[in-house]
């Protein structure tokens, strides 16, 4: 493929991710803004192939689309109301969005074009990145790890005990 063909896939990408995200914030029914959503991870998945993080773009896939999304459209389908047609959020927060737009599009235009270049190393790593990821998670960032894992097991421990049904009055 030529350098135009892949400057052309990033694009029709970064596109479809972009429109997605905008869909999931502006629209007000709740099962097209979750199907939306399985199109902007979608395309964030893509846009990290296109930056050789083949690693991120799986985890990307497996946590979002796999774990998440699902879960939130589970959430959606078995509340109480999901035969209700009209079924629509009940906020819709345009002008904190567009802001939120503008600012962002204001500091990447100001990155940019105050930006001499993209700094390039020289060095590339050898091997495979998922390697490379597990010999530094498993050696110079295993206390980091472990204590994350800690703070997880801690929130998981702490949610089952937030949602038993015996709870005694005191």
């Amino acid at each position: 493929m030529s350098n135009q063909s892949y400057t052309i896939i990033f694009y029709i990408f970064a596109v479809i991710t972009v429109c997605s995200a905008a869909f999931v914030v502006f629209t007000r029914n709740v099962i097209y803004s979750a199907f939306s959503l399985l199109f902007t991870f979608f395309g964030i998945a893509a846009l990290y192939v296109f930056l050789s993080a083949d690693f991120i773009a799986v985890t990307q896939v497996v946590v979002y689309v796999g774990g998440i999304l699902v879960l939130l459209l589970f959430g959606v389908m078995f509340t109480n109301n999901i035969m209700n047609p009209g079924q629509k959020t009940e906020v819709i927060n345009i002008i904190p969005g567009i802001l939120l737009l503008i600012g962002i599009i204001g500091a990447t235009l100001y990155a940019f074009y105050t930006n001499d270049g993209w700094v390039k190393t020289g060095t590339m790593l050898q091997g495979s990145v998922v390697e490379r990821i597990g010999f530094e998670t498993m050696s110079r960032y295993v206390l980091p790890f472990e204590m994350s894992s800690i703070l997880l097991l801690a929130a998981l421990i702490g949610a089952a005990f937030l949602a038993r049904f015996d709870k005694t009055e005191h």
